[in-house]
């Protein structure tokens, strides 16, 4: 019994530390594509900022043109929902964070009597969605990991033709904002119509071209002059500013995948450390016991033996002469060198 626990305990062992080298190296791979990840995000900034920027002049410059990016409604009757997630798993609660979320806003916004449509990015978001039967208008696979701008021009250009022909009212983006590498949040940001933005900025041109005045941020500019005019540029401006907003947001949700499964597989390391410990010390409880049995059994058998021995056995097992063994039958001791009491020789 003792030697079949034993050889349970160390199949267990031997396979979480099998599975402590599979974490571990998940968790060196994610630590380095993580750097790489923030390398992009921060990249990406400058070129956020700086189209960003021309659009609030474009806007303070006193564009007013009608653009469809710019539509607003009176009754939103239908809400597009692009969520992003990974293609892979043991990432902890990045995924199933961001798919709440999305599901809270599709529950209020079919309370409110509201229509939804899903454009899901990543395998894991496609297959939770449809598995339970929600309306999937379109679905991106193997591009969360390390995305490119072309990427998020292609996904760009089928979000736009669903909000210009009508097919959706507003379009909201959900995904996970990267702040550290400590921490990541889930958020769901107004995407189209364009709305202003967090970098500083009013972006889009929203109610400010829309109704010919400034951006809030005319003061203190610079005066340019724009060459064919103001709303040409604004019109060629503005699917690449849905563009750069889209990428900006990969790239987050790629750092904070990659963070949060750095994250989850150190602690999956941890924990097979501890797994390992608590199994070690079963092993060498067991190992004890059996120990210790064995010793027991001995000594049980030897006094059963002992007592089930006569007294000539026992004295022969305690080294004891024969001729001692009885003093009533020998008083004496016989010394065969003393020929006093030898017998009488024969003749």
């Amino acid at each position: 019994m003792a030697g079949a626990q034993e050889r349970i305990l160390r199949r267990r062992i031997n396979s979480v530390r099998a599975t402590k080298k599979i974490t571990r190296a998940m968790e060196l791979i994610s630590a380095s594509r993580v750097v790489r990840a923030q390398q992009r995000a921060a990249s990406a900034r400058p070129y956020a900022r700086q189209i960003t920027g021309v659009i609030e002049d474009l806007a303070s410059g006193g564009a007013n043109i009608d653009h469809p990016l710019l539509r607003q409604v009176d009754e939103v009757r239908r809400v597009g929902y692009v969520l992003l997630c990974s293609d892979r798993g043991l990432a902890g609660a990045y995924n199933s964070s961001v798919i709440r979320a999305t599901e809270r806003e599709i529950m209020a916004g079919q309370l409110e009597g509201r229509d939804y449509e899903l454009i899901t990015i990543g395998r894991k978001a496609e297959g939770y969605f449809r598995f339970r039967h929600y309306e999937i208008g379109a679905s991106y696979t193997g591009i969360s990991d390390k995305p490119t701008y072309a990427d998020a021009r292609r996904i760009a250009e089928h979000i736009t033709e669903r909000f210009v022909s009508g097919a959706v009212d507003r379009v909201m983006l959900v995904y996970t904002e990267f702040v550290s590498l400590g921490v990541q949040r889930p958020v769901v940001r107004a995407f189209l119509p364009l709305q202003p933005t967090d970098e500083g900025g009013a972006a889009a041109a929203g109610g400010a071209a829309a109704d010919g005045h400034g951006a809030g941020g005319g003061e203190g500019r610079a005066a340019f002059e724009f060459e064919p005019s103001a709303e040409a540029v604004l019109t060629d401006m503005l699917p690449r500013y849905v563009e750069a907003r889209l990428y900006s947001a990969l790239l987050e949700a790629a750092a904070s995948e990659h963070a949060s499964r750095q994250r989850a597989m150190k602690s999956a390391t941890d924990n097979a450390d501890d797994i390992i410990v608590r199994y070690s010390r079963q092993l060498n409880r067991a190992r004890q016991d059996a120990i210790t049995t064995e010793i027991m059994e001995i000594i049980g058998g030897a006094e059963g033996l002992k007592a089930d021995l006569s007294d000539d056995q026992e004295a022969a097992v305690a080294g004891v002469p024969a001729d001692r063994r009885h003093p009533d039958l020998f008083p004496f001791h016989l010394d065969p060198t003393d020929r006093r009491h030898a017998p009488p020789e024969h003749v």
